[in-house]
């Protein structure tokens, strides 16, 4: 941790500070990184630890899940009899939509574009039919452009600029499509869009390029139908409806993200965190 903090200072102090913060309050906490935990373990309603995938156990008095919901009670939690019906009723329940973005870079200044930009296409009311009722993946489409490089240039080499650009797709529930072959087409469709519009001369300096697809949000993510912010934020899934912080049947188990209270979005998901850190304090600093 510590030599970490060190290689953030040269290269980010900003960042170092928050981590430094952090490492002075936890400390002496162990990580474990890059462990994949393949199941929660109970015992008469109580957590008591985390099997992992390699086959090791870890004892632990609690548990803060902070992957998607459905994946938690249907996959971690599959040997607890007492969720069962709760699992059923999360995944039946409405998912967001998911995003396709492209994180590329380009050998070229694009001075005329800011930080964040929001772009909107030639429909709004159609294409959010599309996403979300016709499950259709659209000719046209609304996008946002995020350039770091414009406020800090560090984030890419001298001359260089680094982007991405994401839009909202439909999840994989109502388009179930071949990403792997639809993705670079997609991908395509809207560096020209870029191109021709925003960034002149953008495809010609292109020297790197990644996609992410609804399909790596379920893979690589867990997300129930590559959904990108859990449960659609409807009046009867939202705030209190939404998954409680602390569940009700397992002493010891408890949630944080895009798919509890109070909801997804960056202040909605560190608000959870903290309402849920009261809660763990509440149960357990006696």
């Amino acid at each position: 941790a510590k030599q970490e903090i060190r290689r953030l200072s040269r290269e980010n102090p900003g960042a170092a500070i928050i981590v430094t913060g952090c490492a002075a309050q936890i400390e002496p906490a162990r990580f474990t990184r890059m462990a994949e935990v393949d199941r929660v373990l109970t015992e008469s309603g109580k957590v008591t630890g985390l099997l992992l995938a390699d086959g090791r156990s870890e004892a632990f008095d609690l548990v803060v899940s902070n992957g998607d919901v459905v994946h938690t009670y249907n996959r971690l939690l599959r040997d607890e009899t007492s969720v069962r019906a709760k699992a059923r009723r999360l995944a039946s329940k409405r998912h967001s939509m998911s995003l396709f973005l492209i994180y590329f870079g380009a050998k070229k200044l694009f001075p005329g574009i800011a930080h964040h930009n929001v772009i909107f296409g030639p429909r709004y009311e159609g294409l959010l039919g599309d996403i979300f009722d016709r499950g259709n993946l659209a000719q046209d489409f609304s996008l946002y452009l995020h350039a770091p490089t414009r406020t800090d240039a560090s984030m890419a080499p001298a001359g260089h600029e680094c982007f991405y650009v994401l839009s909202p797709v439909p999840h994989l529930g109502k388009l179930n499509i071949d990403w792997k072959v639809e993705g670079p087409r997609y991908a395509d469709r809207i560096l020209s869009h870029l191109n021709d519009k925003y960034l002149p001369g953008l495809k010609e300096s292109l020297v790197v390029q990644r996609i992410f697809t609804p399909e790596d949000f379920r893979s690589e993510l867990n997300s129930h139908w590559g959904s990108a912010f859990s449960l659609e934020p409807v009046l009867h899934q939202s705030a209190y409806f939404r998954t409680h912080n602390r569940d009700e049947r397992i002493k010891g188990l408890y949630f944080v993200g895009a798919g509890t209270h109070p909801g997804a979005g960056l202040p909605g998901v560190i608000s959870s965190a903290k309402a849920t850190s009261g809660l763990v304090m509440e149960d357990y600093a006696h």
